[in-house]
């Protein structure tokens, strides 16, 4: 059965990094029978210039039908005077919520050939493997109430709401522990509770749905020192488990574990797997249009589409493998480049990554 795929290109270097993916994905449909049919859509800034809104009826439209989205980057400094409801941002939290996508998975895995690209000691990150299981469509990015307003003493404030039900915590958690079971069984939920009582309640119900997962080991750690830990020593993760926001933060520090942010993908999942993938870094519009973006992070994403939404475990593999070939080979775009390499441009490593699908 032939399943629909949404391609989101958005903005910045959205398109070229897109643009990589589709490639490959084009090779699996061509040489490994693939059947999927891709249907393209407008978010973000793009959107916004074609339609005046973020997130058009259309793409929603779209995305609702499609069995799993893949999407490149939204924002830049175009729309940043635009009114906060209709900056590119949205479209993207937009679509989160719209597709109820809870469940956030953001892999931190380095290459053995990128050792020396990270900015610690290869002895600290050398066979590093974190999973951050990041809670996605709550939080204090959606509570209410929320804005800017004016007191009685004319003083102006700004204010947000962080809100945890029950059972968008239950929800999170077992996504988070059903991961640790195939892993490590190693599972660190991240919270405040020393401060915050939302996070105080995350801990409660997480230690509470831990007992329906003997195997796995929980522990605890305040947001403060997980950053910490994760420079000291990474290798003590196995998978984390976090709100919304220490989530976005952790998964961005985790990602200069790897060598470069342009090397982690991500995948936005619903109770039923449908999701969406994106590279977990920005539409970057300092350098769009120059064809030097890394695009393995968005085709890792596509790795992961393969292996959640698609039931594709073995193509999955097959492209992951591919990008190590290109790594072992010593292609390196300019992000992830060491002294005395030369570098390859974003179409140049794409196309090495469908060659050595090729060649398999």
């Amino acid at each position: 059965m032939t399943k629909t795929i949404a391609v989101l290109p958005g903005d910045g270097i959205g398109p070229e990094i897109i643009a990589e993916a589709v490639k490959v994905l084009e090779t699996l449909q061509n040489d490994f029978g693939l059947a999927v049919q891709l249907e393209p859509g407008l978010v973000g800034g793009a959107a916004i210039d074609a339609t005046g809104y973020p997130l058009p009826a259309d793409t929603l439209e779209l995305v609702k039908k499609a069995d799993a989205v893949l999407l490149g980057a939204v924002g830049g400094a175009k729309w940043e005077r635009l009114p906060i409801a209709r900056r590119p941002e949205k479209g993207l939290l937009g679509l989160r919520s719209e597709l109820e996508l809870f469940a956030n998975l953001r892999p931190a895995l380095l290459f053995s050939e990128l050792a020396n690209a990270s900015t610690l000691k290869p002895e600290i990150v050398a066979g590093l493997d974190i999973l951050i299981v990041r809670e996605l469509t709550g939080g204090i990015y959606f509570g209410q109430p929320r804005g800017i307003r004016t007191l009685d003493n004319g003083e102006r404030q700004g204010f947000n709401t962080l809100v945890y039900s029950e059972s968008e915590i239950e929800r999170i958690a077992r996504v988070a522990f059903e991961s640790a079971e195939k892993r490590q069984k190693r599972l660190c939920s991240v919270d405040k509770a020393n401060v915050l009582e939302a996070t105080e309640f995350w801990r409660e119900i997480v230690t509470r749905v831990s007992q329906d997962y003997p195997n796995v080991q929980l522990t605890h750690m305040y947001v403060d020192n997980a950053a910490m830990q994760l420079v000291r020593a990474p290798k003590q993760f196995d998978v984390i488990v976090t709100t919304n926001m220490f989530g976005d933060i952790l998964s961005d520090l985790a990602s200069q574990l790897t060598g470069s942010i342009g090397m982690l993908p991500s995948a936005s999942l619903d109770a039923n797997n449908k999701g969406m993938y994106e590279p977990i870094h920005g539409s970057a519009p300092d350098i769009a249009g120059q064809n030097i973006a890394n695009p393995l992070a968005t085709i890792l994403s596509l790795a992961m589409m393969l292996r959640y939404s698609l039931n594709q475990p073995e193509l999955a593999t097959t492209v992951e493998n591919a990008v190590s070939q290109v790594l072992r080979d010593g292609l390196r775009t300019k992000d992830i480049q060491e002294p005395g390499q030369n570098t390859v441009s974003t179409r140049e490593m794409g196309e090495a990554v469908v060659a050595a699908l090729r060649a398999k």
